[in-house]
Parts: C-alpha cells; sequence; structure tokens
C-alpha cells in the first residue's frame, strides 16, 4: 500500500473538477477542427494514458488511437537526459492520417520534438501536438503545441498520469511535490 501523498505534496496545483473541465473544452475544440477528416490519436505512454482515456470521450467526431512510448530519463531521474529512444511504435501507418500527439507534459521540449520529427517523416496528413501541461519556461527547443490543457511553472508535478519512479500516477488531480521531499514508494 502507498503511503499518504500529503506527506511529500506542496499544493494540490490543479483539482479534478478544473482538469475534467478543460479536457471537455478540449475535445470540443478538437472535434470541431477536426470534423470530417481522417483522426488518429497517438497517446504518448505512459503519462498520457489517463489524459487520453479522458480526452476521446469528449471527442465527438470518429477517430482511432494508437500509442508510442519513448524515453529520455533514467531510472530514477528527475530530469531528462536529452537522450531520446523509442521504446514502442505505432502499428499502423499514418501516411494520409490527421495525427494528433496526445502528451501529459512538455517541458525542454526535447523529446516530443523528437517524435514530431519521426511521425513527420512518415507523410501524415497533418500532425498536431495536444498537451496537458505545458512548461513553456522550462523549453530548450522551440516546439509548436496547438492545444493546451494548462500553462504551468517550472515545478515538479505529479498525478493524473504523471509519475514519481511510476508510482502515484493515480492521483485524481495534479499536484506539485516538494522541492525537499523524500518519497516513500
Amino acid at each position: 500500500m502507498l503511503p499518504d501523498y500529503t506527506n511529500f505534496l506542496e499544493e494540490i496545483l490543479i483539482p479534478e473538477e478544473r482538469l475534467r473541465a478543460r479536457v471537455y473544452e478540449l475535445g470540443v475544440a478538437i472535434s470541431r477542427d477536426y470534423a470530417g477528416k481522417d483522426l488518429l490519436l497517438i497517446c504518448i505512454l505512459r503519462g498520457g494514458v489517463i489524459f487520453l482515456t479522458d480526452l476521446m470521450r469528449a471527442i465527438t467526431i470518429p477517430h482511432r488511437i494508437d500509442f508510442m512510448a519513448v524515453s529520455s530519463y533514467g531510472v530514477g531521474a528527475r530530469a531528462t537526459t536529452g537522450d531520446v529512444r523509442i521504446l514502442f511504435d505505432v502499428n499502423q501507418s499514418i501516411e494520409g492520417l490527421h495525427v494528433l500527439i496526445i502528451e501529459d507534459i512538455v517541458d525542454s521540449g526535447h523529446t516530443i520534438a523528437a517524435v514530431r520529427n519521426i511521425l513527420s517523416a512518415r507523410r501524415p496528413a497533418s500532425l498536431k501536438l495536444c498537451a496537458l501541461l505545458d512548461k513553456k519556461e522550462r523549453r530548450e527547443v522551440a516546439v509548436p503545441v496547438e492545444y493546451i490543457g494548462f500553462q504551468i511553472a517550472n515545478k515538479f508535478v505529479v498525478g493524473y498520469g504523471l509519475d514519481v519512479d511510476e508510482h502515484y500516477r493515480h492521483l485524481p488531480f495534479i499536484g506539485v511535490v516538494k522541492e525537499d521531499a523524500t518519497l516513500i514508494k
């Protein structure tokens, strides 16, 4: 059993109700923008799964889903190494499809820029990004983020799919981890 998360959280940054409302708004915008188009949502695993499942229920037009797993973090690391590796690739051709990448968080931009380059080489009709969280002040690589859930400050966050060493993804909100927190697993 996991310990009480309140021991390492500084604050609840985005409560469950605000997440739900914003994901719904994103679904409405995506449904409007992609009406009549062959839409494929590509979820970046694992952090994007909860966001994807809620978002796809808010999208009212036909669409398909696929998954991609990439890594730029070492084991136990809280910061990217900059070395992007594909761990799991999509199972279908994306040529001619309107592809929307679903990502949990964009910070430095290195990982998602690499993913965009890989996918754009496969000749989709269009390629855009939908990120739940955007840490724009941390950006080292310019990447367009066409759909943004929330702009956040440069703080280490957890919950709603985001993890600390693969733990606490289940929290129904986005919380800020205390800078000096020692996480018990």
